[in-house]
């Protein structure tokens, strides 16, 4: 039996694993994400260049002595200024004590990927063990 609904951390690299994160202004709410959802400001999601939707990502604070974290949802693409590595809805960026600040460094560390998402081989379930021939004796 195989268990290949999820892959965690450690399957996949995490492209810009470090830098800044902004969130998103007001004026998105109601507003149609890049995977057909709607922008709710008080959800745990984020826009990332990359990763695929559905991941779940750690975002750390890592300019702050407390070093705050939040698990967000890829729901959307950007942020497309450089220089910042994920888009956080105003609740995530509460959660990382960011909204006087508006932007703030981070570390970010992939908690799962959604199912369906493996695109090589090493990262597809292994296939089940071969089964012993039948037998020829009888009982």
């Amino acid at each position: 039996m195989a268990c290949g609904t999820t892959q965690h951390v450690g399957e996949r690299g995490l492209p810009d694993a470090e830098g800044i994160a902004s969130y998103y202004a007001d004026k998105f709410v109601g507003r149609t994400t890049a995977n057909g959802e709607i922008y709710d400001h008080e959800g745990l999601t984020a826009a990332h260049r990359s990763l695929p939707f559905g991941t779940r990502v750690r975002t750390t604070r890592t300019d702050a002595p407390t070093r705050p974290s939040v698990v967000v949802r890829i729901n959307d693409r950007g942020p497309f200024k450089d220089g910042r590595i994920i888009d956080l809805t105003k609740t995530a960026a509460e959660r990382l004590n960011m909204i006087r600040d508006g932007l703030a460094e981070v570390r970010l560390e992939v908690v799962s990927y959604p199912a369906g998402a493996a695109s090589t081989a090493a990262e597809l379930p292994a296939p089940d063990p071969p089964r012993p021939a039948p037998s020829n004796v009888g009982w």
